[in-house]
Order: structure tokens, then sequence, then C-alpha cells
């Protein structure tokens, strides 16, 4: 049985977009249809021209990746939501289209949909875990069933979390999302997908 899956996130310097391109990429192999969306910039370009090369990012993926909107959260059967550290909790762009998301809240439109997170973090203990954790209220909230990694895939134990995917990628010294956290996130599509046509079956 195919199933639709959106995976949402905000990415500044890229990190979080390859995480969100690999979940995906585990979502379609199990057969889903995939959308991945970027939640847009909420601060001025005053602000944006002072983080050197955030500007250019956000026009590439701005050019790759619609803004995600209501439509997008009714058509998923699975919902991805990915977001870099924020002192320890989401990122504010991703936090303003959850807070979008009101009105299907309202009419239960999202009760019963699989959902899980995924976080990108500048330190290894940059509180990857906890912005993770961050997200599964807003999913509880929503009516989704929360589908974390747990320690289903021996790459599991090498890194990522049980609740999520997760990079450290401080710019410098790492620069990339490794091999292994690719994988993980590529599991944890899947894993959702998985648990979508489960849900959707039943």
């Amino acid at each position: 049985m195919a199933v639709n899956v959106l995976v949402t996130f905000y990415s500044r310097n890229g990190s979080t977009e390859a995480l969100a391109k690999a979940l995906g990429e585990g979502a379609k192999a199990e057969g889903a249809e995939v959308r991945l969306r970027r939640a847009r910039e909420l601060v001025g370009p005053e602000i944006i021209a002072k983080v050197p090369g955030w500007a250019d990012s956000a026009a590439r993926q701005n050019a790759l990746y619609q803004p995600p909107n209501e439509a997008d959260a009714v058509w998923a059967d699975a919902i991805a939501f990915g977001s870099p550290t924020r002192f320890g909790s989401v990122s504010s762009e991703l936090k303003a289209y959850i807070d979008s998301l009101g009105g299907l809240w309202s009419q239960g439109k999202l009760v019963g949909k699989a959902g899980t997170a995924f976080a990108a973090t500048a330190t290894t203990h940059g509180g990857a875990e906890t912005t993770i954790l961050s997200l599964y209220p807003p999913l509880a909230h929503l009516g989704l069933i929360i589908v974390p990694n747990g320690y289903g895939d021996p790459v599991l134990f090498k890194t990522g979390t049980p609740y999520g995917a997760h990079t450290a990628v401080d710019g410098q010294y790492v620069t990339a999302p490794s091999a292994d956290d690719l994988a993980v996130a590529r599991y944890q599509g899947g894993r959702l997908a998985k648990v979508a046509k489960a849900l959707k079956g039943a």
C-alpha cells in the first residue's frame, strides 16, 4: 500500500537539509511518495547578512523546496519534522509552520498519522536530543503516532539517537553529516513509511 510522507524542515547551512533528503530516500525505498518542504526565514535581510553564507544557502534551498503548507499536512500519511538546534530546542522557522497547523488541529485532521523528528547541531553535545524531544509535544498535540528510532538498526549504536536522526556539523572541522548519520536518517524514513503503511491499512 502506497503512503505519502511529508518531510518538512528548516536548514540554514544544509546539515538538516542533508538529513531530510536521506530520510526521504529511506521512505521512498519503502515505496512512499515523498514531499520535501523547507520552512522560510522569519528574520530580515539585515540579520541574515550578519552570518556568512546564510543568504546564499537560503536562496539555493528556497529554489529547490517549496514552503510547507496546510495542504501538505493533509496530504501526508506521515510527517517528519527536522530542525537545527536553537538553544536546545526547535528553530523558530519550523515552529512557525507547526503553529500554523492550528486549524487542522481543531478539526482533528492530523489524528492517527505517523510522525517523527530529527535534528542537527553545531557540536556533539549541542542539544540534538532535547531538540528532537521538543518536537514530540507538538506531534502529540496534533494527534500523530510518534515513531522513534529505537535501536532497530546496528548503525544506531554508532550515531543518531533512539529518538531520531541527528548530526553534529560545526562548519570548521566537520562540514557535512557522516555516512552513518545519513544511514540513520534513511532507516528512520523507512521505519516511518512502514508504520504509516500499517496505520493506513488498519
